[in-house]
């Protein structure tokens, strides 16, 4: 192992954070101050001063986080990690509940639902209850998550509490929710809310099983912990060791920054810092102020918006990289302006400084904003991505082959039982699925065991199925169980025998037929299965897959998230980023535009009124986005704010955000709409630059 050489890699602050390693640390990393470089610092000297890998456990947000991470450690310790615990929350309560699920009565080889899958489960549990109506698929959703986690009580879920006939109301859907949770459990799957309630069931049901990951991690680090939820601070305060007992030490380090909480719509609770200096008591705690990303101009503006919030701890980012350029303020008189005025921007830098495509960030509060900025895009011949939209995994034709691989993984799956079973087409019509499923709801067994009874009853009149459909069913039923035999019984080549699978059901003459008028269509579609095919491939073929087998292949397509899958695809380089502040977060531009700085918008009307009595909170959070928004920018900030904008079939005027009159008046340049953009440089000197872009 390379020696480290920490005092030459790290700043004073740095340094400290790095080499505290035992009892609670508290790290108040402000943006682009080198947090990431910290964790994996203190991964690696922890690893320089003996401590075993599997005595480690970081804790992350996102797959890629993770992946950065590890790679990072690799880089400064030369060494294979085979057995340090860097992961999202959900990946490790998979690992975990994959050793430990069995004691609350599943399964090992249990199913992840995505938010497809539960959604079409919850809509099964809405016709078993006979309820039709009411709130959407995603509002239940949203509540029954809610409930899961522990975040309202049924009468205080906002989806149901001030609405007329509240306890009815509640008691409908709560017959609904245990309807889920019982069908869940038939079926042998967990949806997302689960790899953490379990694991924490788990711990608190069975202290012997807690005690012993209490003594295989003993060293644990949390990254972005201002954006942990109630349920995942549990978890972790479950897994360190009390502070009050003397006997042992609780090595817990959490790194965030109570500035950049922006998620507390999906239950992050910045407070959670607050709460670990109340459980954690003499936590030392570390600020990091330095900031390697920005110019001290945007750090300046960012400074002064962030510093009317209340409610967060003292800091005052500074760096070394003094001046900078002012930011531009634009007020263009409505978006098709706006989207003009940000194509023209990405052209003139591109033929002024040679920047390239992918060094420009587009951000909005809603994905709704993006389509006027995409025709101005597409005008102009800039490439584009858009953060935020559909999964790669979730188009139809992915959801396909998955659903066959999941259901020769787990024959009990029924969701992805009904969404193959005639797909491709093959004579099993709706009369009999409602006889296998009418079979399967009295006796009380899954859709499989029901096929399975009726193709084993003797042929002829008093047979509840038809001889085609009959023999349909046991066509499918042999199909699923020769793959099973495949994939299930060697773990090696798990690409050859998707493609032979995908092959073997003829779906490419299934696309053609489906899309006749369009064959372009149909081509694409299967070119996608292609690709989901290669990056099995890939993944067999990375060294450090330990597990190649179908199970551990489907467990990762669910923990990857969509904006994982959408940056890691090499179609997506090269393009500028188009994507809500949300999405940004962790990202960073040389370029950034903040579009859309209006009243309303940001901070954002909906947001305010669904905010929490205090009225201060929503509003700060509001403040903490367009405070994020700033400290994506390196080198160059822009900012626009429309005159006038069309909300439906109106056009209304609109107000700045009140969020600009907090940036100090000296950092700002502002334009007014209609003005000429910048000129490029002279003709010889632009394609001179041109040339050098391409040596």
């Amino acid at each position: 192992m390379p020696t480290l050489n920490l005092e030459e890699a790290l700043n004073g602050p740095q340094l400290e954070a790095v080499k505290t390693v035992h009892g609670p640390v508290l790290i108040i990393a402000g943006a682009g101050s080198g947090k990431t470089r910290v964790i994996t610092y203190r991964i690696a000297h922890m690893l320089e001063q003996g401590i075993p890998q599997h005595g480690i456990l970081a804790l992350t947000f996102t797959n890629k986080a993770a992946r950065d991470m590890e790679n990072r450690v690799k880089e400064i310790t030369g060494k294979q990690l085979r057995s340090l615990t860097i992961s999202t929350f959900h990946a490790f309560g998979v690992k975990l509940l994959r050793e430990e699920i069995e004691i609350l009565g599943y399964r090992k080889n249990f199913s992840i639902y995505d938010e497809t899958d539960r959604n079409e489960l919850i809509r099964e549990s809405l016709r078993e209850c006979r309820m039709e109506g009411g709130h959407t698929i995603y509002d239940l959703g949203q509540l029954f998550s809610h409930i899961k986690t522990g975040r309202y009580s049924w009468k205080e879920a906002p989806e149901i509490a001030g609405t007329a006939g509240a306890e009815q109301e509640a008691a409908a859907y709560e017959r609904v929710y245990r309807e889920y949770q019982h069908s869940l459990k038939v079926f042998n799957a967990l949806d997302f809310d689960d790899l953490l309630v379990l694991p924490i069931e788990v711990f608190t049901k069975y202290p012997e099983v807690l005690e012993k990951y209490r003594s295989r991690y003993r060293y644990i680090m949390v990254d972005e912990f201002q954006d942990t939820s109630l349920i995942q601070y549990r978890l972790i305060k479950l897994l360190a060791p009390d502070p009050k007992d003397p006997a042992k030490e609780a090595n817990l380090c959490v790194v965030g920054d109570d500035d950049q909480s922006i998620y507390s719509w999906r239950g992050a609770n910045y407070e959670n810092l607050l709460m670990f200096e109340r459980d954690f008591p003499g936590a030392k705690e570390i600020k990091l102020e330095q900031n390697y990303r920005s110019t001290t101009t945007i750090l300046e503006a960012a400074n002064g918006v962030i510093s009317h919030n209340t409610k967060r701890k003292e800091k005052t980012l500074w760096s070394r990289n003094s001046g900078g350029k002012p930011v531009e303020l634009f007020f263009p008189l409505n978006e098709s302006g706006e989207g003009d005025y940000i194509a023209g921007k990405i052209k003139t830098h591109m033929m002024r400084d040679g920047l390239r495509y992918d060094d420009f960030g587009i951000l909005l509060r809603t994905n709704s904003m993006t389509r006027t900025i995409e025709e101005a895009l597409l005008e102009a011949n800039i490439p584009y991505k858009v953060s935020g939209g559909q999964s790669f995994f979730q188009r139809k034709e992915i959801k396909d082959i998955l659903s066959y691989l999941r259901i020769i993984a787990n024959t009990n799956d029924d969701i992805n039982l009904l969404r193959i079973i005639n797909t491709p087409r093959r004579g099993i019509g709706k009369t009999t699925i409602q006889t296998v499923s009418e079979l399967a709801r009295s006796s009380r067994t899954f859709l499989w065991d029901a096929m399975d009874r009726l193709c084993r009853l003797p042929a002829g009149l008093d047979s509840p199925l038809p001889l085609k459909a009959r023999t349909e069913l046991e066509t499918f039923m042999n199909l699923i169980e020769t793959f099973r035999d495949r994939m299930l019984g060697d773990k090696k080549d798990l690409a050859a025998k998707t493609r032979n699978l995908t092959d073997h059901i003829n779906y490419w003459s299934y696309l053609i037929t489906e899309y006749s008028k369009n064959e372009k269509i149909a081509r694409w579609k299967f070119a996608n299965i292609e690709y989901f095919i290669r990056a099995i491939e890939t993944w067999e073929k990375n060294p450090d897959t330990i597990d190649r087998g179908l199970y551990a292949w489907l467990n990762r397509v669910s923990l990857i998230t969509s904006s994982d899958g959408q940056e890691d695809s090499p179609e997506n380089q090269g393009k500028v980023n188009l994507m809500t502040i949300h999405s940004a977060k962790g990202l960073e531009f040389p370029v950034v535009f903040i579009a859309g700085a209006e009243e309303g918008i940001l901070p954002h009307t909906r947001s305010l009124e669904e905010g929490s009595e205090d009225d201060r909170s929503p509003l700060e959070e509001e403040r903490r986005l367009f405070y994020v928004a700033i400290t994506r920018a390196r080198n160059k900030l822009y900012i626009t704010s429309c005159r006038k904008r069309r909300r439906l079939q109106d056009v209304i005027d609109c107000s700045p955000s009140p969020f600009l009159g907090e940036i100090p008046p000296h950092l700002i340049e502002t334009r007014e709409g209609d003005e000429p953009m910048d000129a490029p440089e002279d003709v010889e000197a632009f394609f001179a630059k041109i040339k050098n872009t391409f040596k």
